[in-house]
């Protein structure tokens, strides 16, 4: 993607016998605090363009401070799980607790159960009063487009589960060690957006050649985020009542084929993306949530009392949400700039 048209322009100045230069703006030089002898690096886009900005400080020289969560004590369960989990989205490498009271043991175990949550995380030290959390991860290692694709193969996981419910009526086990993968991959997903943010050498390492596509990607972790909790609701639904005498909704189990086969067709265009397959995902996504919308309609008492004709309804959402990844697929499509759609006239 390129940029827009410059409103600024500086002249390229001839600087010793065979290097040229081009000076900084004097207001952006101020706000990064530049001085003569400071460091700036760059990266280059494909396009030719330049992202320009300060060299990180020597990390040897600065040392990181841990994120600090300090109280008299934490008596309310779930808080601390809340704040080291945003800690961890938020990019922060460690996290450590201190308390005047010795934590009590449940708040000693809900700090165990966050960090089993998170990909790459450990308690490093445990006190009565005071509890340190450390990642071990190297974003550099984990692309975003790779994060998506195994987010993929769980959603996948979760129909696949719930098309086995439906088809030996019998519950699934396997649910919530998708849930809790799912969780662990999404936090991931969000800690490399907010760290590529902030590095734009790692926004292209991660798979984000422009830094402006980050925003566009937490669209897509978002919505990848929501079709999930979905999935997770259709497949709870559908074990509660796995022994109810109660038909399935007749289409049920082929709605949930389709939208499976839309889902990895939906995903696969957005990460390989052209006008053609774009425009074919979008529709096949819309025609899937019109499908869901007619079955649910034609539910009958007895599946709108055992919660499947709900089941049938968040197929139609999660369908919607693919609608909203084959739009920004679409998006990807065309800002490349390589195809044309010819119409044909009347």
């Amino acid at each position: 993607m390129g940029w827009s048209q410059p409103t600024r322009e500086r002249r390229v100045l001839k600087a010793g016998h065979s290097s040229i230069a081009v000076t900084l703006p004097k207001p952006w030089a101020e706000a990064m605090r530049l001085r003569p002898g400071d460091v700036v690096v760059f990266d280059q886009n494909d396009d030719g363009t330049l992202y320009l900005k300060p060299a990180p400080l020597d990390a040897s020289s600065v040392p990181l401070a841990p994120y600090l969560i300090q109280a008299h004590r934490f008596e309310e369960p779930g808080v601390l799980k809340h704040l080291v989990v945003g800690a961890y989205r938020s990019g922060h490498d460690s996290v450590e607790i201190r308390t005047e009271l010795p934590l009590p043991t449940d708040r000693v175990e809900e700090l165990l159960d966050a960090a089993r949550g998170l990909l790459g995380v450990s308690i490093v030290a445990q006190e009565p009063n005071r509890v340190v959390l450390q990642n071990f991860i190297d974003p550099s290692k984990y692309g975003l487009p790779q994060l998506v694709q195994r987010m993929k193969m769980i959603l996948v996981a979760y129909v696949e589960e719930a098309e086995g419910v439906v088809d030996h009526r019998a519950p699934s086990r396997r649910i919530a060690s998708f849930t809790e993968e799912a969780e662990k991959v999404f936090a991931l997903l969000v800690r490399q957006l907010f760290l590529a943010s902030r590095d734009w050498s790692l926004a292209r390492r991660i798979g984000s050649p422009d830094p402006r596509q980050l925003l566009e990607w937490r669209v897509v972790v978002e919505t990848l985020e929501e079709i999930g909790r979905l999935l997770a609701e259709i497949a709870a639904t559908l074990n509660r009542h796995a022994g109810d005498s109660a038909p399935t909704p007749d289409g049920f189990p082929q709605l949930l084929g389709e939208f499976k086969a839309g889902l990895k067709t939906v995903v696969d265009t957005l990460m390989r993306p052209s006008l053609e397959s774009a425009c074919a995902a979008h529709a096949e996504s819309v025609r899937i949530a019109s499908a869901a919308h007619d079955l649910g309609q034609r539910a009958t008492t007895a599946s709108k009392r055992n919660g499947l004709a709900a089941a049938v309804w968040a197929v139609g959402l999660s369908a919607d949400r693919l609608s909203t990844l084959a739009e920004i697929a679409l998006d990807r499509a065309v800002s490349a700039g390589r195809e044309m759609v010819l119409v044909p006239s009347g």
